[in-house]
């Protein structure tokens, strides 16, 4: 696997050199959306993955490269094939990638934020993203499938005590699912816990890549505009992570490797891949292989291809 890829150009942090610090798909959720597929080993108990100074080699040397290109770096980014917080040693991680004076990101589904060495370890992050999908139980077990020692009132302490302590830039993000978590009661209960949060930015997200399970749509316009302007009532600053994030992939030359690094953890388009295929002046014939050797995997969405590196164990959905 490829600890350190991209960057990839992200809605939320603009480019993004994205840290792959979890085996895949390794999570303490198995959420009906994730653009991975199903979690084939659910934990919650906190593993020692990699060498820290592994990850930090080789961002460094994804670093180096991009230098001698002149491409730039707004953020290192923690978001890897499962929940980053699973690994015993991102506090050590973080403090050592800051060192290299570009700021540090982790994007969290905030499972196990309930216990304080997690919150220790991410409040020396400079941004942080929670994943607040709902706030009532029947609700968050449907569309997170949370491993069955998780606890919602547990965490949504966990996620109050983060919040007040933490003195960089908090986000949240929901993720909101067609029959599931879109109707005006449970957009109340999530403004609601949110308000308390008071993250500096929270993102409404749509489905906008195959989900692990193919009935999931996302919310149709409506919905969206509901929840903005219910969250808009009580958040100063709402933003939509409902468009596409565009095409401005990092290469490095080499066309199989930089589809294979960036695919396994974030799925392209077809046009970004042809995109990408053209700056490595590659043809076609590169993503055929690929497919038939089982190392690339096409699905359509919304009438939309798409590509992602097929990984052991994980389904197509």
């Amino acid at each position: 696997m490829e600890v350190a890829f991209g960057p990839v150009p992200s809605r939320r942090l603009g480019r993004s050199l994205g840290i792959n610090n979890i085996p895949p798909k390794i999570c303490t959720y198995s959420c009906v959306y994730c653009q991975l597929g199903r979690t084939f080993r659910m934990q919650v108990d906190r593993d020692a993955f990699y060498d820290p100074e592994e990850i930090i080699r080789a961002v460094e040397a994804r670093l180096s490269e991009l230098r001698r290109k002149d491409e730039p770096v707004d953020y290192l980014t923690f978001v890897p094939d499962g929940e980053p917080t699973l690994d015993l040693n991102l506090g050590q991680e973080i403090e050592l990638l800051k060192q290299l004076s570009i700021p540090v990101a982790v994007i969290t589904n905030s499972s196990l934020i309930f216990r304080e060495a997690v919150r220790e370890e991410l409040s020396q992050a400079d941004w942080v993203s929670l994943k607040v999908d709902a706030a009532s139980e029947p609700v968050w077990r449907r569309i997170n499938r949370p491993h069955k020692e998780l606890d919602l009132a547990e965490i949504k302490q966990g996620l109050l005590e983060f919040a007040r302590t933490f003195r960089g830039t908090l986000a949240s993000e929901t993720m909101l699912i067609q029959g599931l978590n879109e109707d005006t009661a449970e957009l109340e209960k999530t403004a609601k816990l949110l308000a308390e949060l008071e993250p500096a930015i929270a993102y409404i997200a749509i489905p906008m890549r195959p989900p692990a399970e193919a009935w999931v749509k996302p919310a149709d316009e409506g919905a969206v505009a509901r929840a903005y302007a219910l969250f808009s009532e009580r958040l100063p600053r709402v933003e939509l992570l409902i468009g596409y994030e565009g095409n401005a992939f990092s290469t490095i030359g080499d066309a199989v490797q930089d589809l294979l690094s960036i695919t396994a953890v974030h799925p392209m388009r077809k046009q970004a891949v042809q995109e990408l295929l053209a700056r490595d002046r590659a043809a076609w014939e590169v993503v055929r292989r690929l497919l038939a050797e089982g190392k690339l995997v096409e699905l359509t969405y919304r009438g939309e291809r798409f590509y992602l590196r097929k990984l052991s164990g994980r389904s197509a959905g």
